[in-house]
């Protein structure tokens, strides 16, 4: 006996659809002693992309893919600050997985975790976008410029798998690590960069400054110089041979600008240090002894 199709039975095959086409690309990935984690291939040339957290040996990695081969898997890079890995095997018919668009995730989506933690097959757990976010800064001190939450369940094993959407796309990657207790997912577009940097040259470079320092309240007749600015970030140590001991920032000098934006705390600072890159020469505004200064710093990589 047939039963007639309504509008739930739709859905649901269209959900099992995405699973079917999201799993093809989720491979299982074995890196640690305990539950494998997943991964998801990124490009058909033989790049997987994966947690950091879940890489817990250099050696003797392997992935299994949908088709159930096991193979040998070597780091392409790692950076754990946003908690991400490239992984290289060498494989014929690879299968890439579709990316969303950038932009096309909203908070409402349905959206499915997919993991392959077991040989037997992908796992698949339902909910919707519960919010959108970023930049923010990870436990790690990373800025990261965007994160996904969402009502799925991250089952055990399911980090480095993806967050896809309705049509099986990738809306992100899955890290039980960097919400501390709580599941996230780096956006695909942020995903895609960090991916890029590992592939092209292991890591991926971070400017720094390369200063400590402390939220300080500005006295109003130096507000007045600074169009009402009302705090900005006294330095307390300047590390040895850094950009901010190149560049003459000194102990007690206050921050006030960065590449042109006021810097009014710590967050702000590091939101302006996030959009330039190492090398770049920044102009900073400093307050020295009450007087207003201009240096320029050239930034740094963060080790």
């Amino acid at each position: 006996m047939t039963h007639p199709s309504t509008t739930l039975t739709e859905l649901s095959d269209a959900l099992a659809a995405a699973v079917e086409k999201a799993g093809a690309s989720t491979v299982l990935v074995n890196a640690r002693r305990r539950i494998p984690a997943s991964g998801v291939i990124w490009s058909a040339d033989g790049a997987i992309l994966t947690s950091d957290h879940v890489i817990e040996r250099d050696e003797e990695i392997t992935v299994v893919l949908a088709d159930g081969r096991e193979l040998a898997a070597t780091i392409a890079g790692r950076d754990p600050g946003s908690d991400l890995a490239v992984l290289r095997v060498k494989a014929d018919g690879l299968v890439a997985a579709e990316r969303s668009p950038q932009g096309a995730a909203r908070v409402g989506n349905f959206v499915l975790a997919v993991g392959r933690p077991s040989p037997e097959g992908p796992m698949a757990s339902f909910g919707v976008i519960s919010a959108l976010g970023g930049p923010w800064r990870t436990f790690r001190g990373t800025e990261v410029e965007g994160y996904i939450r969402s009502d799925t369940t991250f089952y055990p094993g399911f980090s480095g798998g993806p967050l896809v959407d309705a049509a099986g796309r990738v809306v992100g990657i899955n890290s039980s690590r960097l919400g501390r207790g709580a599941g996230l997912t780096i956006p695909v577009a942020a995903a895609a960069r960090v991916a890029d940097d590992l592939l092209n040259q292991g890591r991926v470079r971070r400017a720094y400054l390369g200063i400590s320092s402390q939220p300080a309240r500005l006295p109003a007749a130096l507000s007045a110089k600074l169009n009402g600015q009302e705090s900005g970030l006294l330095i307390v140590q300047v590390e040895p041979a850094s950009p901010a001991e190149a560049a003459g920032l000194g102990i007690g000098d206050i921050l006030v600008g960065f590449g042109g934006a006021p810097v009014t705390d710590t967050d702000s600072l590091q939101a302006a240090l996030g959009a330039k890159k190492v090398g770049d020469p920044v102009a900073v505004a400093i307050l020295r002894g009450g007087e207003p200064r201009d240096l320029t710093v050239t930034l740094g990589e963060r080790n």
